[in-house]
């Protein structure tokens, strides 16, 4: 018995819901789909995902107020009928036809979280989107080998599987609503409270690639949150590794050069990342010179 918890803001969440009902059907699965919508401001985004509602055992409900990524995730929860939540991001597609039936197989009583992984379509987008597209080819969409390597550093909240009584115990912070984050930090509450992790091949394919531009403001964004989860312990410097490395720089007090070297030579860093050749060095760099030049500021 499975609930499919899908939350969506302006985005038309339609054709995901359709294959993943069609999916369901074929499983003689028990099941739920309920789709909240975040107060979405597009009408005609509005007016699409409202044929959901004619889909057997699917819902699409708006919400009379804008709530943030993290609650939004935990209401889906709680809602929820079945033992078995699997949680999905709007701008996602399976990869494959067996996706829910890889999921459904999978699980047994011994599971608690099962994370299936992510793809990339294989064609370079155009240059406006390039960036989000390398990093997500070079840092998300790895083997099932390379994502127990880091088992919780490598776990992406876009599509995963989790039992319903665990998810109680570890919930979306609530306090960072709508800050950068959360699924890193859902991720670190799982290390903490020892809840078993297994990856498995079952990816879906990410389609909606922000611009570089708004790659980089969300990512600076995302540094600037890693302070504000450092100063209010959420989070130790050893748990993600650009904390990791930037307590090691700090530790050897080169931290004002690389904060320097944010104010030198930030612009020219951005030059690289919008360009259609990116380099993830540089990504790396400027995020930590930022979070450096952030931390001389406090």
């Amino acid at each position: 018995m499975l609930s499919v918890l899908i939350p969506t803001y302006n985005y038309d969440i339609s054709t995901l819901v359709e294959e993943i009902h069609s999916q369901l059907i074929l499983t003689d699965s028990i099941f739920e789909i309920l789709c909240f919508d975040d107060h979405s401001t597009n009408l005609e985004t509005i007016k699409q995902n409202q044929r959901i509602n004619s889909f057997s055992n699917a819902s699409y409900t708006v919400l009379p107020e804008n709530i943030g990524r993290s609650r939004i995730r935990n209401l889906l929860a709680q809602k929820a009928t079945y033992d078995w939540l699997l949680f999905l991001d709007a701008d996602v597609i399976p990869a494959g036809k067996d996706f829910i039936t890889k999921y459904v197989e999978t699980i047994s009583d011994e599971k608690e979280v099962i994370y299936g992984g992510i793809l990339y379509q294989e064609k370079k987008p155009k240059q406006e989107n390039v960036l989000r597209w390398v990093y997500g080819k070079e840092r998300e969409a790895l083997s099932v080998k390379q994502r127990n390597e880091a088992s919780y550093l490598r776990f992406l909240t876009l599509s995963f599987l989790i039992k319903k009584d665990v998810f109680h115990k570890v919930k979306f912070n609530e306090d960072i609503p709508n800050a950068r984050h959360e699924d890193t930090l859902f991720a670190n509450d799982l290390k903490h409270a020892k809840v078993h992790l297994t990856h498995i091949h079952n990816p879906v394919y990410h389609l909606g690639l922000d611009t570089s531009a708004a790659f980089i403001r969300k990512s600076m964004e995302s540094v600037e949150v890693l302070i504000l989860f450092l100063k209010n312990n959420l989070i130790e410097h050893n748990d993600i590794l650009i904390t990791k490395v930037f307590s090691r720089v700090k530790k050897f007090g080169l931290h004002p050069i690389l904060s320097v070297m944010y104010k030198w030579f930030g612009k020219r860093f951005e030059k690289n990342l919008l360009s259609n050749n990116p380099s993830m060095f540089i990504f790396d760099l400027y995020r930590l010179t930022y979070l450096c030049y952030l931390d001389k500021r406090q």
